[in-house]
């Protein structure tokens, strides 16, 4: 057996580019993308990517070079998925929601080689430059991509996305891939419990996990997708890979909003999209302009956030099969998907959404992933209450963080990932999460799980976003504070805070209820949809009043214009780049 070698015929190293080849034969005249009036075959999708690649290369990209986009989801940032890879370089999509010191980082961190900039995000990145200029720092060569459906002629630089693609030569044959080990993507962290890191993905883990959660989540051949979620994150979970690997047809929207999902949803008979809990509120509180009746069911994959029970009821009745999915950057996406058992389809409805909720079983690239008691790494009981860190181990995890070995070192133990999530396993072997490991609220001994106090606020017939965190008290040490966005229906005085903590008084113990309610206009949040606690729990922190808060907002950081070099004087500098 052992003189049964490796051969061109027998090993090809495991790579999602793989996928768009195929694609381009399998699928050449169905519709690949659709933005506005834009439409493109699979045929014609593979020939842009070549081209992107022989154009990178042409711009002296090469193996390990990093390519960085600031883009919303339009075809360009899906084609890079592809162009950027083949052309042997490391895509590194950038969080558009970022503010300039924070893309000013990446950048910095990432040495990206070169810089795609959607027209909508110039300011934005000239921003960004002033503060690498700042810095003594060269630039990134900087490609604007204008509205392919209806241009625009805003320009930074002297290249722009278009004329690129034009230039290239499809003939040219993209960088192979040798080692499946090599870097894919650069992506970072969302910065919700700590400083961004850089998270590298290998093509092996990208090709596994893809073709993991095509199978896991059951799409078909030639599905119609709705890009809802940011290609931002996580590389769309794969799906960009995974929709050129089933033939699908990618409808892509700038932002989502009501009105655009509702259009889509019905223009396109969309069957799939994928989100993050905050957009089922979207979609919930749309009013009756923006919607669109839906003929079939939308499957949707969600995660980001443990959505409550009553929230995955609402959605589904208007049209929305669910399927519950827990994931972080680190494992290239989802990593446990809440596979639905037919017999529970005879439990009733309320029954169907708290196990839908749940965070369920790995996803089948990984190896295994367990609960553990991280100081002894024995597993928890599987009995639905005993509390432990949720970890993982196999081929879909991040090669590492980018530029960190300590952080890598620390995110790795007895052969496992540390998630820091804390959560507990069924007798059914179904993981359930119960909160981030700083989420817990300890308060005079008692642990009180933050998700478990939100999950009773949601079902307040008046609250549509709840987040609990940590408030210190002088003789508890801390209790739960909740911060609350009330629907839009809700009459201005019409509740307030003592009626909340009278509602959580007859629906948990005492001691789990917020001994402090704050009403917000808007919770803040991360551009996936995850509240960010960190600042919620430095308000908590600061004085508190006697009275309930009013509707308000969070103090938003500064994004600032960095140093006073004009606009112009970048330009200067970007052409000058432009022209290496």
């Amino acid at each position: 057996m052992d003189r049964l070698l490796k051969c061109p015929a027998n090993y090809v190293p495991l790579t999602p580019t793989t996928f768009l080849s195929r694609a381009a034969v399998a699928y050449s005249d169905r519709t690949s993308i659709v933005y506005g009036q834009t439409r493109f075959t699979w045929k014609q999708t593979h020939e842009r990517c070549l081209r992107l690649a022989s154009s990178l290369r042409s711009l002296n990209v090469s193996k390990n070079d990093v390519v960085s986009v600031l883009a919303p989801n339009v075809p360009a940032l899906y084609e890079m998925h592809f162009g950027v890879p083949m052309a042997g370089a490391v895509l590194n999509t950038i969080n558009t929601r970022l503010d300039a010191g924070n893309v000013a980082n990446i950048l910095k961190h990432s040495e990206a080689k070169v810089l795609f900039v959607d027209y909508q995000y110039v300011r934005l990145a000239v921003q960004a430059f002033n503060r690498l200029l700042g810095d003594g720092l060269q630039l990134p060569l900087v490609v604007i991509i204008d509205d392919v459906d209806a241009p625009t002629g805003v320009r930074l630089g002297e290249l722009e996305y278009e004329q690129l693609i034009a230039r290239g030569d499809p003939a040219r044959h993209p960088c192979p891939v040798l080692d499946e080990w090599d870097a894919i993507a650069l992506n970072y962290t969302s910065g919700t419990t700590s400083a961004p890191k850089g998270v590298v993905y290998s093509h092996r883990g990208a090709y596994l996990s893809t073709l993991s959660l095509l199978l896991q989540w059951g799409v078909d051949n030639e599905p119609v997708y709705l890009w809802s979620l940011p290609m931002f994150h996580c590389n769309g979970w794969t799906f960009t890979w995974g929709m050129a690997a089933r033939g699908g047809t990618n409808v892509c929207i700038r932002a989502p909003t009501a009105r655009d999902m509702y259009r889509s949803i019905a223009d396109h008979r969309v069957t799939h999209m994928c989100c993050a809990p905050t957009v089922f509120s979207i979609l919930l509180e749309a009013g009756p302009a923006d919607r669109r009746p839906i003929a079939s069911p939308v499957q949707v994959l969600t995660g980001g956030a443990p959505p409550p029970a009553t929230l995955l009821e609402k959605i589904q009745l208007l049209g929305f099969h669910v399927t519950h999915a827990y994931g972080l950057t680190e494992a290239t996406g989802p990593a446990l998907v809440c596979e639905w058992r037919q017999q529970w389809n005879r439990l009733p409805m309320e029954e169907q959404a708290r196990l839908k909720a749940r965070q369920g079983i790995s996803v089948l690239t990984l190896a295994d992933a367990d609960v553990k008691d991280t100081d002894t790494m024995s597993s928890v009981p599987r009995d639905g209450e005993s509390l432990g860190q949720i970890v993982l181990r196999g081929s879909s995890i991040m090669k590492g963080y980018y530029k960190n070995p300590d952080d890598t070192a620390a995110a790795f133990k007895d052969g496992w990932f540390l998630t820091g999530d804390l959560g507990v396993v069924h007798p059914d072997g179904y993981v359930e999460i119960k909160d981030r490991a700083k989420d817990i609220i300890i308060s005079g001994g008692e642990n009180i799980s933050s998700l478990e106090v939100e999950a009773v606020l949601y079902r307040h017939p008046m609250v549509l976003e709840a987040a609990v965190v940590a408030m210190p008290h002088p003789h508890w040490g801390e209790t739960p504070c909740a911060f609350l966005k009330v629907k839009k229906e809700t009459q201005e005085g019409s509740i307030n805070e003592e009626d909340i903590i009278s509602y959580c008084r007859s629906s948990m113990p005492r001691f789990m209820v917020p001994k402090k309610v704050v009403f917000m206009e808007e919770l803040p949040k991360t551009s996936t949809g995850k509240i960010q606690k960190f600042l919620l729990r430095k308000a908590a922190r600061g004085p508190q009043g006697g009275a309930a808060a009013p509707l308000c907002k969070l103090p938003q950081a500064a994004s600032g214009n960095g140093n006073s070099t004009r606009h112009s004087e970048v330009q200067e500098q970007v052409l000058a780049m432009a022209r290496l």
